[in-house]
């Protein structure tokens, strides 16, 4: 039975139109989800989760009345490999306010030398800065890579420097009304038919007898015009 769920498609609902596979859109895909089941749990309120993200490791904490949701991530196919965005749609639901069994080993920004995580290079992954900074270099370094790998940033007039400041707005707009939208669709178009309709019974019966009367009528003309001959 599926309780909840959420698409990285919705996201244009909340102003992210541009990006919708990186890590940043995997944390806000998250965060919708963790948003719209405790919203639906009537859990909302009470489990506001990580209301800024700092980059930081984050899990919920127990409130009087009832505790928080426990949910368990389920990667299926996808490789474990430290900063994959299946980690970036974890850390928006824990962010959420889920509570999600996990460690941060698997987020971006964590070294295996020190074995910490740093908050400050995971929170640019979750602000996008990770794609600020490859369009930054490719401006100076390949303006014709750049005009053709963010022709769709450039169409909706996406700068660089923009990009922080619309990934918080897209995080306000979720928490603000995670409620699935409605997607108004389009009447199916009419194909054309190449083969024949098929018919009721009724139909076949009044095809049927129309046949018969007509073999007959054509029987009867005949008979005619044998006895005229004789």
């Amino acid at each position: 039975m599926i309780l909840a769920a959420a698409y990285a498609h919705e996201l244009p609902h909340y102003g992210l139109e541009v990006g919708l596979t990186n890590y940043a859109a995997a944390y806000c895909t998250g965060l919708l989800l963790a948003r719209r089941v405790l919203k639906m749990l009537e859990m909302d309120d009470e489990y506001q989760g990580n209301v800024e993200a700092t980059g930081e490791d984050f899990s919920v904490e127990p409130a009087e009345s009832r505790r928080p949701f426990r949910a368990l991530l389920d990667v299926g196919l996808i490789r474990t490999t430290t900063g994959n965005r299946v980690f970036g749609a974890l850390k928006g639901a824990l962010d959420g306010g889920l509570d999600i069994p996990h460690s941060d080993k698997r987020f971006a920004g964590f070294s295996k030398d020190s074995k910490q995580l740093d908050a400050e290079v995971h929170r640019k992954y979750v602000y996008g800065g990770h794609v600020t900074a490859y369009m930054k270099i490719l401006m100076e370094d390949e303006p014709e890579k750049y005009q053709s790998h963010f022709s769709e940033y450039i169409k909706k007039g996406v700068e660089a420097e923009e990009i922080e400041e619309m990934y918080k707005k897209v995080h306000a707009a979720i928490r603000a009304d995670p409620s699935p939208k409605k997607c108004e669709k389009e009447p199916p178009k009419e194909h054309k038919r190449y083969n024949l309709k098929k018919l009721t019974y009724e139909e076949r019966k009044a095809k049927l007898i129309e046949r018969l009367n007509a073999l007959n009528s054509a029987a009867g003309a005949d008979d005619d015009e044998d006895d005229d001959d004789e």
